[in-house]
């Protein structure tokens, strides 16, 4: 994962996350979420520290890419929806996906990631 761009103010949180699992930090990714939180990525949920940690490690093993913040909306108290811009070397090569994540305090809860 190369870099990000990001003019949106967003949590701290999820600036963090995301730059973290860009740059294939996997314990930094993970320091950004609770305990028993919850991903929902391709089809496949994750639920606590230990399935987050395999997430984060093969999503940044798997493919390489370069994401850009296209948008970013607070849904409600804890709630953002978060649009993102891919190109890399995955099936297809290029898609906007979108990252809703639910915070609970200053860490993730809960991320679902959908087209």
């Amino acid at each position: 994962m190369n870099g990000t761009q990001q003019s949106i103010e967003l949590p701290e949180v999820i600036g963090g996350y995301q730059s973290a699992h860009d740059a294939g930090d996997v314990e930094a990714a993970l320091s950004s979420f609770t305990a028993d939180a919850r991903v929902y990525d391709e089809d496949r949920e994750y639920r606590g520290t230990e399935a987050i940690r395999h997430w984060v490690t093969d999503t940044s093993a798997k493919f390489t890419y370069t994401r850009t913040l296209i948008g970013a909306e607070r849904l409600e108290d804890g709630t953002w929806l978060v649009q993102n811009h891919l190109e890399g070397d995955f099936p297809g090569g290029v898609v906007d996906l979108r990252y809703r994540f639910v915070l609970s305090g200053a860490l993730i809860a809960d991320l679902a990631i959908t087209l």
